[in-house]
Formats: structure tokens, sequence, C-alpha cells
């Protein structure tokens, strides 16, 4: 069975290295100048697709565009789901074609999560920054510009959207309206709007940024406040949900013949799928709730 194995490998390898030099020899210069300037750059709502919002998934987690290493990622994906067949047959192939895709997804929630919340905590500095630079005498694009410039990663690196939507043309408060709906965060959707509104009717920007600061740390003090008056909901549900399979882990360890036996018994592996799919319900019903949190 290795040869058929090595053949196909051979022929799947071969197939993308072919793609890849085809990709190179059609892509021009100005193709390759023109994805520079539009990258990071708003996308028409009525164009996108499954591939768009992947990359929009992609780009907000901050891991740049999935075409950069897209060779890299359909081999290795291959190459698990070929070494799923070898060691365990069809149901290891089937697992190996689920499963990185389903955790791929997983680690880009979680990355997103982590990375925008981050962000948020570094806003209130931003603004705090664009308001000393207000007061002493600079306009509100080159204050808050300016104050981009001087934040940190990832906040940074996230915004430099807006700085290049700003270089291109595009009105700051409409830059940064494309960039609050990217990440669908109110932090900033409550930043674009005080400065389209600054835009549009005039008035105190420096009172109204220390208005939104005042308001992002009030937010962020309650979220951290509910989280602690809720640990204990929280811990409680990631032991019920964790527990079963902690047990099942167990048993295949010190006796793997106890759940053997049910598992070549017909209405014993029907007990375990129904109770699999017990699991897998009461795991989302918990998630449902905890994130009504």
């Amino acid at each position: 069975m290795t040869g058929p194995v090595l053949l196909l490998l051979g022929v799947i390898l071969a197939s993308l290295s072919f793609r890849l030099f085809r990709y190179s020899l059609s892509k021009t210069k100005t193709d390759r100048v023109l994805d520079r300037l539009g990258e990071g750059q708003p996308v028409a709502a009525e164009t996108a697709s499954g591939w768009t919002a992947l990359e929009r998934m992609f780009m907000r987690a901050g891991l740049g565009k999935p075409t950069d290493r897209l060779g890299l990622w359909l081999t290795a994906w291959v190459l698990g789901a070929l070494l799923g067949l070898v060691v365990a047959d069809w149901l290891g192939l089937l697992a190996m074609v689920v499963l990185p895709p389903l955790l791929l997804r997983l680690y880009i929630a979680w990355r997103y999560q982590r990375r925008v919340q981050r962000m948020i905590e570094q806003l209130p500095q931003l603004l705090d920054h664009t308001v000393r630079s207000l007061k002493s005498g600079r306009t509100l694009a080159d204050a808050v510009l300016g104050s981009i410039e001087t934040a940190e990663d990832p906040l940074k690196a996230a915004m430099g959207r807006v700085v290049r939507n700003v270089q291109m043309g595009v009105s700051l408060p409409d830059s940064a309206h494309d960039f609050a709906e990217l990440y669908e965060k109110d932090e900033f959707r409550l930043f674009a709007l005080g400065l389209k509104v600054n835009h549009r009717y005039g008035g105190n920007a420096s009172e109204l940024l220390e208005n939104l600061i005042k308001v992002i740390r009030e937010r962020e003090q309650g979220i951290r406040q509910l989280k602690a008056m809720t640990g204990e909901t929280r811990v409680t549900a990631y032991v019920l949900a964790g527990m079963p399979v902690a047990l099942v882990g167990y048993f295949m360890t010190i006796n793997p013949g106890y759940l053997m036996t049910m598992w070549n018994d017909g209405p014993g592996r029907t007990l375990l799928y129904l109770a699999v799919t017990l699991q897998v319900l009461g795991c989302v019903a918990m998630w449902r709730m905890l994130r009504s949190l």
C-alpha cells in the first residue's frame, strides 16, 4: 500500500508545484503593484464571497492573507490525510480531513478575540495622545494619524489600515468607519462615530474624545466586574464539559476493554453514540449560556 500512497503524494506535489509556477508567470509586475496598493483596503459588500470571508478572518486575526502560504497549508493537509489513511484506514482519513480545518477555525477565533481585546485596552492611550496633540494646536486628522504612529502593536498594525486609506484619499471618518466594521467592536464604532460627528457638525473634539475615553474605561471595568461575578458559573461549566471526556480518557488508559466491550456490542455502540451526542449538545448549550453572561 506504500507504493500507491507515495505515487499519489508525488502527483499532488507535482500538481501544486506546476500551479504555483503558472501563477508566478501569469502575475505581472503591474498586478503586484496594484495588489500592494490595494492591500487592506475596504471590500465592497456586494462582492463578498467565501474566499473574501476567509481573508477577512485571517486579516482580523493578524495572520496576513491565506494565499501567502496556501501551497504549504495544502501540502500539510494532504500529507496529514495520507498519514491518517495509512495509520487508521478510512476513519483516520476522515479525521485528518475534518479536524485540521476545524482546529484552524477555532485557533483563528481565539487569536482574533485575544488580539481585539488587546487593541481595546490600547485604545484609551491612543485617544489620550490624540487629545494632547489637539490641545497643542494640531488638526484632528494629524492628531489621530500621529497617535497611530506612536501606538504599539497590535493596535498600530491594525490601524495602519486607516493610515493607508487616508493616504489614498479616503476621509478620516470613512477610514475609521471601515476599520470599525472590520473588527465589529462597539468601542471602535464609537470612535468612528465621534470622528464622523465632529467632521460633519464641528464642535470640541478634545472634549468628545475625553468623554469617549471615559466611556471605554467604564465599559472595560464593567466587563471585568461581570467576569469576576460569574467566575464560579464559568468554572462549573468547564468542569461539567470536561469531566466526561476526562473519564473516557481515564478508562481508555487504565482499562481499555471496559469501553471496547460496549463498542463491539450493538446496543452498547448505540449508547456510546447517544452519550457523545448528548455531550456535544450539552457543551453547545453551556457555551451559548456563557456567551450571554
